[in-house]
């Protein structure tokens, strides 16, 4: 009686774990393709697949062959019109913490890259917004601007934020270490507090971090100087080599420095 309650128990626990796997992988699934095009085909296929499981159930074989025969030509055409989302899907699960041991790390640090592109622009007297997506997506942002999907290199990054060129007056938004979009429109803080020095881009990055977990990086036009937002807050008058240890946190490059506390941070005027 014991080994006949051990085997069910077993067999619970191992559908239980088949479930939990599943679920967390279409859950992934969805966050990486969330936000594009192939969303509204990914619910079709949902759709599909749990008419069938009632079809089988129900014992209707006609109905049972016909969707199966729909999710065959559905996945093909889905994969025939999404390779390109289906592409960035599977470069962003090779890029993820957990397979980065099985791939060849890419070289250069992304950080000396963007120190230096925020000294230029900081020299120059060019005011920039720099977004770096983290775990959220930002897909909403991204399609309101130019996808670029470049190599992140101090020249670009001048050359975007250098007026009179039509993508100067937006945000650039980073992942990893690809600049995916420019010119992006982003969210103004709903925050009633902030200083009435604050200008649009300081507003902008703070709402993005206010609905992210964003890393946000803000060069003044006027005041040339350099300033972090995250969490909803903002951290001004950096110096570059502050800016380079907040960068290193956020791409774990390097030394990592405890980061300065959110709360009671002096916000840098625009």
């Amino acid at each position: 009686m014991s080994d006949f309650v051990d085997f069910i128990q077993e067999t619970y626990l191992l559908d239980v774990i088949d479930v939990v796997i599943v679920a967390f992988l279409f859950y992934r699934l969805y966050m990486i393709i969330r936000g594009t095009r192939a969303t509204e085909m990914f619910f079709g296929l949902a759709i599909l697949f749990v008419f069938s499981l009632l079809a089988q159930n129900a014992g209707l074989l006609l109905l049972n062959s016909i969707i199966e025969g729909l999710q065959t030509v559905w996945l093909i055409a889905f994969i025939i019109l999404f390779q390109q989302e289906l592409r960035g899907a599977l470069s962003y699960l090779g890029q993820t913490r957990y397979f980065r041991f099985f791939t060849k790390p890419r070289e250069g640090p992304v950080v000396e890259d963007l120190v230096q592109a925020i000294g230029r622009l900081q020299r120059a007297g060019l005011g920039a917004i720099l977004v770096i997506e983290r775990n959220t997506g930002l897909k909403n942002h991204i399609e309101t601007g130019t996808r670029l999907d470049a190599s992140i290199s101090p020249q670009l990054l001048e050359t975007i934020f250098t007026p009179p060129t039509p993508l100067h007056d937006g945000a650039a938004i980073l992942h990893e270490r690809r600049l995916v979009a420019a010119g992006c429109i982003l969210p103004l803080s709903r925050n009633q507090h902030l200083a009435y020095t604050l200008g649009t881009r300081h507003r902008a990055a703070l709402g993005v971090t206010e609905v992210s977990d964003a890393f946000v990086v803000v060069v003044s036009e006027e005041t040339r100087q350099v300033s972090v937002a995250e969490e909803g807050h903002l951290r001004g008058r950096l110096s570059l080599d502050d800016l380079r240890k907040e960068l290193q946190q956020v791409y774990h490059e390097g030394d990592v420095v405890e980061p300065a506390a959110a709360e009671g941070q002096t916000q840098a005027g625009a």
